[in-house]
């Protein structure tokens, strides 16, 4: 549809929108197709990033350790490829792009899109599918509402929590149980059996087993740990809008005076960082600190997590002294800074080493921690954090623009003549803000309590039926 719209509406006269020739404003119906078109992108986006990755796991058994070795590894690949592709699309179809060639890059796009569908259907024959293990928000309504009507009663001494019959699953078809943890105890309340509870069939509105409370309490020991992401989101953010703002009012030249660089293409090196990081971490950095801390994984999910916002908070800091530097080389009456360009590097290259940490170690830790009923929607809080970061990001400019103009006297700190303002205290001001996300971080990791899970000690078939309930 972007494409078609491209072509017969939107981009007219052909090849405008280079920089030199203004396009003619678009029609109504123009204006409603591309933003359906961009909305479908990201309907389809959010589909299939959260669930491609989680039907990668899928593929590898968790009980084998060299299954689980392999199944890390996928993690790293997966992050791989999608910056594979934007290495493509942010040198290549950007240089077309910003020539006016719109409507080519957005045919590149359709065409990679069709590729990588065909490509799925190939090998749809040989992947491994987990069937559904039904609806997770009925599971855990359930828990609340049945804690909520227990809310007075008291835990009985040496009684036990209810759980199903003896068997590693679970009363959640598919899904192995998980042992009872001590912290959130309120929610315990709904797997206490009373009088009324012993009387008939159990009322899962009444009585919740042990692995369903654990479900979740494992969402909501997630959530601190998940909310403390979206300040990384709003670094990553910069890099696609701020980054470029501060890039195009640079000196672009590459060599001599002919070849321009375009400011969006610089995420380049944000791109070949992560594909340079991603295969150091996996040779060099994993096998040396597996050996020093006797950890097959090396490091924990959490603490690369907490390595990656350390290192996004560098780039904040890289950023604000590459801006000191580009005003202080802005001429008189000059609207570019004879600056160049290259400048803004090291920011870009701190930013991709930081999504080697953070986003690979968030995808597997939230896929790791989610229990099998919800591993998609696990993945699915990756995706979440990076659009609310989007979101806030936008809000923290309004808001710093509100409170730095003062009443109009002055310009603000992030203006239209960026060279009138003062981004560079925006880019500490994020710093400062990753800092104390970043000790917020580490009081959550502490507090944080991994999931168990109860161990298989046969071979069981999975069926339908898991033998009578029982209160243990």
């Amino acid at each position: 549809m972007l494409s078609l719209a491209s072509s017969t509406l939107l981009i007219k006269p052909v090849r405008c929108g280079d920089g030199i020739e203004k396009c003619a404003p678009p029609t109504g119906s123009g204006n409603a197709i591309f933003y359906v078109a961009i909305y479908l992108v990201a309907l389809g986006y959010g589909g299939h990033q959260p669930t491609v990755a989680t039907l990668g796991a899928d593929q590898f058994d968790e009980s084998d350790p060299r299954e689980m070795a392999s199944r890390t590894a996928f993690f790293s690949c997966f992050y791989f490829a999608l910056n594979l592709g934007s290495l493509f699309s942010n040198t290549i179809l950007v240089y077309f792009e910003n020539s006016g060639s719109w409507t080519v890059g957005f045919w590149a796009s359709t065409g990679s899109a069709v590729t990588a569908l065909l490509l799925f259907f190939v090998g749809s024959p040989g992947y491994t599918y987990v069937q559904p293990f039904g609806n997770p928000f009925t599971r855990i309504s359930q828990v609340f509402v049945a804690a909520y009507r227990k809310i007075r009663v008291k835990f009985p001494e040496g009684q036990e929590l209810y759980e199903v019959a003896p068997s590693s699953q679970s009363s959640i078809r598919g899904s192995r149980k998980i042992l009872h943890t001590n912290n959130l105890k309120c929610l315990d309340k709904a797997a206490i059996v009373t009088q009324n509870d012993r009387l008939g069939l159990p009322n899962p509105w009444r009585l919740c087993t042990v692995t369903q409370v654990e479900e979740t309490k494992c969402i909501l020991r997630l959530l601190p740990i998940w909310a403390c992401t979206i300040m990384y989101s709003v670094i990553f953010t910069q890099m696609s809008s701020l980054f470029v703002e501060q890039g195009e009012v640079m000196d672009t030249h590459l060599g001599g005076r002919g070849f321009r660089i375009p400011a969006a293409s610089m995420s380049a090196f944000d791109i070949c960082s992560v594909l340079i990081c991603t295969i150091l971490y996996r040779f060099v950095v994993i096998p040396t600190t597996s050996a020093l801390s006797k950890n097959p994984k090396g490091i924990t999910e959490l603490q690369r997590m907490g390595i990656g916002l350390m290192i996004g908070m560098l780039a904040m800091v890289a950023a604000g002294v590459t801006e000191i530097h580009r005003l202080r080389n802005v001429s008189p009456g000059e609207t570019m800074s004879q600056l160049s360009i290259f400048w803004q590097v090291p920011q870009y290259v701190l930013v991709g080493a930081s999504e080697v940490f953070m986003y690979i170690g968030q995808l597997e830790f939230f896929n790791g921690q989610a229990p099998d009923g919800i591993k998609s929607f696990g993945s699915s809080l990756c995706m979440a954090s990076m659009s609310l970061g989007n979101y806030f990001s936008s809000m923290l400019v309004k808001v710093v623009m509100d409170i730095t103009v003062r009443g109009g006297r002055k310009p603000g700190w992030i203006p239209e003549d960026l060279n009138s303002g003062h981004m560079d205290r925006f880019y500490f001001l994020i710093a400062g803000m990753a800092a104390v996300d970043f000790v917020l971080f580490v009081l959550c990791a502490k507090w944080y309590k991994f999931i168990k899970l109860e161990e298989n000690e046969e071979e069981e078939q999975l069926g339908d039926e898991h033998g009578p309930d029982r209160i243990v």
